[in-house]
């Protein structure tokens, strides 16, 4: 498989045209008689997948905004000290993303390196690395949707805040740091999230590369999936059994709801 190419440009760059030489497979004779065989694009095929995973995106935000009222109100999740410092990290992140200097390196460095991880996930190699303010890319010899679209879902910093809090609770007492912890996990989370969706509009190949509608979609998915397991984590009144409670109870609803429809258009 030849090297491909993974990119973040959050400026507009230089286009250059790359020469593409096909791989050809050795063909046989083929009997004058017999048809072509049916093909069907992959993006089609993506977009088809995409339509139907949008239900499922409407039925788990209701079910995390149903999680999310309750433990807010009911359950007074906004009292705890951890939502608190989490906020705090997020509300300094949002007041540095639009008054200061943006860090784009750092960003692109993290978008970089969350390509580079997942293709180790998925037991690629990675034999180039590049990275500056402008933009960066990686070559590798494996390539899938998650790979390209992972950094618009992982929250890489995030992710080695908590790993560093982890081993660091291995050799040291951190609890004493554990407030200092969520407002670090509010900072990088915040700036996820503030970089995400300000790169989305920016036409990235990542996106481009496996149709935007399909990309969209499955950003959307799974962000919303880790923001529901960082609720239930974050709320001692909400467990993953009573989370796929919910969940299950609006497919439930969303089932009723659809087979009424059909019954009424006949």
């Amino acid at each position: 498989m030849p090297p491909r190419r993974s990119s973040a440009q959050p400026h507009r760059r230089k286009r250059t045209r790359v020469k593409v030489v096909p791989y050809v497979v050795p063909t046989t004779r083929r009997a004058p008689n017999r048809p072509m065989p049916l093909t069907v694009p992959t993006r089609w095929v993506k977009n088809i997948i995409a339509f139907f995973l949008l239900p499922w995106c409407a039925i788990l935000t209701q079910t995390f905004f149903t999680a999310f009222t309750r433990a807010t109100i009911h359950q007074q999740l906004w009292a705890g000290a951890e939502f608190w410092f989490f906020t705090l990290g997020a509300v300094l992140w949002l007041i540095a993303f639009f008054g200061l200097p943006r860090p784009v390196i750092i960003y692109v460095f993290g978008h970089e390196l969350t390509h580079v991880l997942w293709v180790w996930l998925m037991g690629g190699r990675v034999s180039k690395f590049r990275v500056s303010g402008e933009g960066g890319h990686i070559v590798t010899n494996r390539t899938n949707f998650l790979i390209a679209l992972a950094p618009y879902f992982f929250p890489l910093y995030s992710v080695l805040a908590i790993a560093a809090y982890g081993i660091s609770s291995l050799f040291f007492n951190v609890q004493p740091y554990g407030r200092l912890l969520y407002t670090v996990i509010g900072v990088t989370w915040a700036f996820h999230f503030t970089f995400t969706c300000w790169m989305v509009p920016k036409s990235q190949t990542d996106l481009r590369d496996h149709g935007t509608f399909f990309s969209l979609v499955v950003i959307y998915l799974m962000n919303l999936t880790l923001l529901s397991v960082m609720l239930v984590l974050a709320s001692s009144h909400i467990t993953f059994t009573s989370f796929g409670a919910d969940l299950a109870t609006n497919i439930g609803n969303f089932s009723h709801w659809l087979v009424d429809l059909v019954e009424g258009l006949r």
